[in-house]
């Protein structure tokens, strides 16, 4: 049986090859603190305790980083963040690719590989994920091997990453995100990348083994 080990990974086409997005705002501390700055500082810092107490306690946890300013990476539970509906539904379509890809080009163990994709997390999905992330990048990484008699097997990693939370020039439900992206520039707090890697998955029923939906 054949190795594809070179050229190009099955499903690659599109994606990127690193996580990181560029962002458009000051760097931290570049900008003058104003009243105003401390005054969304105060309203920030009261809003964690009241999420948990609603259950939103992802939420809660990455509010209270951003606040902290220390800006130290912040690991999540990529297997969670594989349980929302978007995602398993992108997950479910690269893999039925990989193995449409990997058929065509025979028998052999071949590379497979998403790039890193987006995918945006609504609050019909989940409101604890949308107010921590509201959008996430992904790849799905591993091998598909093609038997002899037709059967695959596709073993793969899954891996998330954002490398801030609050852009200017966007908002959600008309609440600009100005205000808390000055909140970095100004040193009053601190964006962080967010990164998460799954459990190894291996699927040999043709069908994705993903965990239930949240």
């Amino acid at each position: 049986m054949g190795t594809s080990e070179a050229g190009r990974p099955v499903g690659r086409d599109g994606g990127r090859s690193a996580p990181g997005l560029p962002s458009g705002n000051a760097p931290c501390g570049a900008l003058p603190v104003r009243p105003r700055d401390r005054v969304v500082r105060a309203v920030c810092r009261a809003l964690p305790p009241l999420w948990a107490a609603c259950g939103w306690r992802r939420a809660a946890g990455m509010l209270r980083h951003y606040l902290r300013g220390g800006g130290e990476p912040y690991e999540v539970d990529a297997e969670e963040v594989l349980r929302l509906p978007v995602v398993r539904a992108s997950v479910a379509r690269h893999l039925r690719r990989w193995r449409a890809e990997a058929a065509g080009r025979g028998v052999g163990t071949h590379r497979a590989d998403s790039g890193w994709r987006g995918a945006l997390i609504t609050r019909r999905g989940s409101v604890d994920w949308w107010l921590a992330l509201r959008g996430v990048q992904y790849r799905l990484s591993g091998t598909v091997r093609v038997a002899e008699d037709g059967r695959m097997e596709v073993a793969y990693r899954f891996q998330v990453h954002k490398s801030w939370n609050f852009d200017r020039g966007q908002s959600e439900f008309g609440v600009p995100f100005a205000p808390f992206a000055r909140l970095h520039e100004t040193g009053l707090a601190r964006e962080f990348v967010v990164m998460g890697t799954a459990p190894a998955r291996v699927d040999r029923a043709g069908a994705a083994p993903l965990p239930p939906a949240a």
